[in-house]
């Protein structure tokens, strides 16, 4: 059953999409901001924070399309509301650790809750909501999910000024409960499920063991000068993910290869990966380059993405209307760009200077998000029908989650980074700061021409046949 946005249940089915997806992209940025003073508090290395930033990312990236299935299979207010139970659980866990182990332990767990939820969250839009409605409704999501990542860095230097790291992971228990309730009290009734195939538990754990290996390798082996241990599990990570792509195309597999032949949903997700690594990576280092090399606060750091907020808020909504009416190739493009400049721009914050000097990049990066990543996510989904609406938003989520792990893992190490000890030396951060923006300029560039070459002018929507022909 489809209801219309603007009705009381199509405005409670958002409440609950945005919820379940805010509180997991805030974590990615709240956590950033708080990176510092968790290192102090728990005598943590580079090393350690990057694990604190890529043990939550590596499970939500590895269970995003399991989380998308089940929705699919099972029930979608069944399955959004398991994984925000879970992710208030495990978020606990975070608050009460006391040692960085510890934490990053509890990071794997909330992870995987959060790969429950976010991909259902997202696939409420496509499959709840009214054909009509879904671009504003998709505009919307984008707008205040976004806003709710981009708010991390402001609300998470608030907490951890305020009260103390532990703050951050707490915070997601009120918003948990809010989310529960929205979703019982509004989710529509689901009168068909997908039949049943089993869950492929073979793709999810050959997906599993390729983010973990490369991931561990990535993290682990630049600095220890590549022992044993991290080839052997990049060497495992490489191999599963072969197995992964040959699993892949049994019948009944997790994610379908065919919708990779569908050339808007190949085009929106090369995309979303090149785009997501760059913007992940430049979130991790900015604020580290902040609080380290200008010596701010938690709470100014987090100010200094503010005027991207804004413009997320505001515009996110109108870059999915309009894409809607007059196609999506145009902002997927024009937003990859005005964002690769923004992170050109982040080249001006250099050690010891004004902190003002970052405000430019703030704007530019704000403002090519809210003019891509709608149309973005609005493309991945059109491409492929409702009845497969969980998984498609899953492989589109899981893209951009293992974008962003593979950006905080691999960028850094490209620009010199991976040699910082637990002091993370100023001078050593602000010269690897600026080649990494380089770095996530040149890859938004990559969207931009992804987007070109895999978007066809106007809007594109795949047929049936196209998603179920092996």
């Amino acid at each position: 059953m489809s209801v219309r946005l603007h009705s009381a249940q199509g405005r409670g089915v958002l409440l609950a999409s945005i919820l379940g997806s805010g509180m997991a992209f805030l974590e990615v940025t709240a956590v950033n901001v708080a990176l510092p003073a968790l290192g102090h508090s728990l005598h943590a290395n580079l090393a350690d924070l990057q694990w604190t930033a890529n043990a939550y990312l590596l499970t939500l990236s590895a269970f995003l399309l399991t989380g998308g299935a089940l929705g699919d299979r099972m029930g979608r207010k069944r399955v959004f509301s398991a994984g925000v139970l879970g992710f208030a659980v495990t978020s606990a866990l975070c608050g009460l650790a006391g040692d960085v182990r510890v934490l990053n332990s509890a990071r794997v767990l909330q992870g995987a809750a959060a790969a429950l939820m976010v991909p259902v969250s997202l696939a409420m839009m496509r499959a709840d909501l009214a054909e009509e409605d879904q671009g504003e409704a998709l505009g919307l999501w984008t707008g205040m999910s976004g806003v709710a990542g981009a708010l991390g860095p402001l609300v998470g230097g608030w907490l951890v000024n305020a009260f103390s790291w532990r703050s951050i992971f707490l915070i997601n228990l009120p918003l948990a409960l809010v989310a529960l309730w929205a979703a019982w009290r509004f989710l529509p009734a689901e009168a068909k499920r997908r039949p049943g195939a089993p869950l492929d538990l073979a793709g999810t754990a050959a997906a599993a063991a390729a983010v973990g290996g490369l991931t561990y390798a990535l993290i682990e082996g630049p600095p220890k000068h590549w022992p044993t241990s991290a080839l052997g599990a990049g060497l495992v990570g490489a191999v599963a993910g072969v197995a992964f792509v040959l699993l892949e195309r049994r019948p009944g597999a997790m994610v379908p290869l065919s919708f990779f032949r569908v050339r808007a949903f190949a085009g929106a997700n090369l995309a979303t990966f090149f785009l997501y690594a760059g913007l992940n990576c430049a979130l991790f280092l900015l604020v580290l380059q902040l609080q380290i090399g200008l010596g701010l606060s938690p709470l100014v750091s987090g100010c200094v993405l503010l005027p991207g907020t804004i413009l997320m808020a505001v515009l996110s909504p109108l870059a999915g209307r309009w894409a809607q009416a007059h196609g999506t190739r145009g902002p997927m493009v024009m937003g990859s760009v005005i964002t690769a400049l923004g992170f050109v721009a982040f080249t001006r914050v250099t050690l010891g200077g004004e902190w003002t000097l970052a405000l430019p990049g703030a704007v530019l990066f704000g403002l090519g998000l809210s003019i891509a990543v709608a149309p973005l996510t609005q493309t991945a989904l059109s491409a492929i029908g409702p009845d497969h609406a969980g998984v498609a938003s899953g492989v589109n989520n899981a893209i951009a989650r293992l974008a962003g792990l593979l950006g905080v893992a691999a960028i850094p190490w490209a620009a010199g980074l991976s040699g910082m000890g637990a002091a993370l030396s100023p001078e050593q951060l602000d010269r690897g700061f600026h080649r990494a923006m380089w770095i996530c300029a040149g890859l938004g560039l990559l969207a931009a021409i992804a987007s070109a070459v895999g978007i066809r002018r106007g809007s594109e929507r795949s047929r049936p046949a196209d998603v179920t022909a092996r």
